[in-house]
């Protein structure tokens, strides 16, 4: 229980397996979502990104000396 009190800081028990248990659901959230990215069930969709990225390269080559 010491090294729970001193791993969140905290100084009474009730808090610090709270914190603990808040830190761990977290955690395991961000690797659901991390996994459903690696596994290509989610993606992300950058098609209006990548057309003003070419319409300003383009428009840098008309400026270009």
């Amino acid at each position: 229980m010491a090294e729970i009190l001193t791993l969140t800081g905290e100084r009474k028990k009730g808090p610090a397996i709270r914190r603990l248990m808040e830190e761990a659901l977290q955690q395991r959230h961000r690797a659901q979502i991390a996994q459903r990215f690696l596994s290509g069930e989610w993606g992300v969709q950058l098609e209006s990104y990548e057309a003003d990225q070419e319409h300003e390269r383009q428009r840098d080559q008309e400026f270009a000396p």
